[in-house]
């Protein structure tokens, strides 16, 4: 019975890590965007890939990419982090999580 009750934690553990990734993966997508409208355009994606991966942790901010940070008249990102196996660093799934975020760019006058 042991091992049956191993392998269930095990997997419950994975679980909460494919959730987790998907609520840092959307995190740092608000952050990205956040950062990328208080700059001009011409600096936003800069400032947009600094901010959405500036507070992932060294383990998860390997395998992150912005994909996108931009837009006219909206700013977007676009944000994935692959899946690790059981510990964050470690080896990963070949899955990978996308968090999107978005809003409308405001015009100072």
């Amino acid at each position: 019975m042991t091992p049956v009750i191993i392998l269930t934690l095990v997997l419950m553990w994975q679980a909460v890590l494919v959730g987790y990734a998907f609520t840092l993966a959307g995190n740092a997508a608000d952050e990205g965007v956040r950062a990328g409208t208080a700059v001009p355009r011409g600096e936003r994606f800069g400032a947009c890939q600094r901010a959405a991966l500036e507070d992932l942790s060294g383990a998860w901010r390997e395998g992150a990419s912005v994909d996108q940070c931009g837009g006219t008249g909206t700013v977007t990102a676009d944000v994935s982090l692959r899946v690790p196996v059981l510990f964050p660093g470690s080896i990963d799934f070949p899955v990978t999580v996308h968090g999107h975020a978005g809003t409308v760019e405001e015009v100072k006058r």
